[in-house]
């Protein structure tokens, strides 16, 4: 589970309640900042948009990955590297069928794809462009839920105003009564605060969290990839691990060393 995620989305929702509530109690929330036509007009004309540029099936599994940002990627450079030199000193003492048996323990299956591949004999510049390729499918395909979130961020202000010109249209349309076109304005720019909030609570930090672990992922098979190649090509299990040490920040790499490589 991922902490920061769950503190920065609660936090900036209470932050956000203190600053309606200050000094005039939580009943401001529903006399003032609750309205119904405006949440239906940015909410659903936000989601209804974006529906309509993707394809059903699209636009359900783009929602679903906002669970995603609530959870830490299973596996990291560090404990792939360790992987990697195990299977490269397997390989060195028992030959390269040795490593056939071994990818019943491998969880990653872009790792045992590339495994069976060397086993199979091969060619290494085949074998780096079938996961090469797999790699930019791979991307293709979260660039697409990213870019979800992205455009449902982008509609959420947008939707925000089309309300607020209705609410305007509506409270221009009869100035007879003075005292309620303060109250009228107020509901006509809850439409653009709903749309905002939709865009920097919600969407925005959701496409970049999604990106930020789409770059890890394919750091992550890029690492893969070097090792794998490596280990096909029989290089020295300390080569390969100072090869692939140089995907790692300082701090990681000092924290590889002291837990012990190859």
């Amino acid at each position: 589970m991922d902490i920061a995620s769950i503190i920065g989305f609660i936090a900036a929702l209470v932050l956000m309640i203190y600053g309606m509530v200050d000094g005039k109690g939580f009943g401001v929330i529903t006399d003032t900042f609750l309205n119904m036509p405006s949440a239906l007009i940015t909410f659903g004309g936000s989601f209804g948009a974006v529906l309509a540029m993707n394809t059903m099936k699209d636009f359900l599994e783009g929602v679903k990955t906002f669970g995603l940002v609530f959870k830490l990627p299973a596996a990291n450079e560090t404990d792939t590297i360790k992987t990697i030199i195990e299977l490269s000193n397997l390989a060195r003492r028992e030959g390269l069928l040795a490593l056939e048996e071994s990818t019943n323990t491998l969880d990653d299956e872009f790792m045992k794809k590339g495994i069976m591949l060397i086993v199979d004999g091969t060619d290494p510049e085949l074998v780096r462009s079938i996961l090469e390729a797999e790699i930019i499918n791979i991307d293709a395909r979260h660039q697409k839920n990213i870019g979800l979130w992205k455009n449902l961020g982008a509609m959420g202000p947008a939707w925000g105003m089309i309300g607020t010109l209705i609410g305007l249209i509506n409270m221009l349309k009869d100035l007879s009564d003075p005292d309620s076109i303060g109250p009228n304005m107020a509901v006509a720019l809850i439409t653009t605060l709903y749309g905002s909030v939709l865009a920097n609570w919600i969407c925005s930090p959701v496409a970049n969290k999604l990106t930020s672990f789409n770059d890890s992922e394919i750091k992550l098979k890029e690492v893969m990839i070097e090792g794998i190649l490596s280990i096909q090509a029989g290089e020295n299990p300390r080569v390969i691990e100072e090869k692939l040490k140089s995907f790692l920040s300082p701090t990681e790499r000092k924290g590889f060393g002291d837990e012990g490589g190859a």
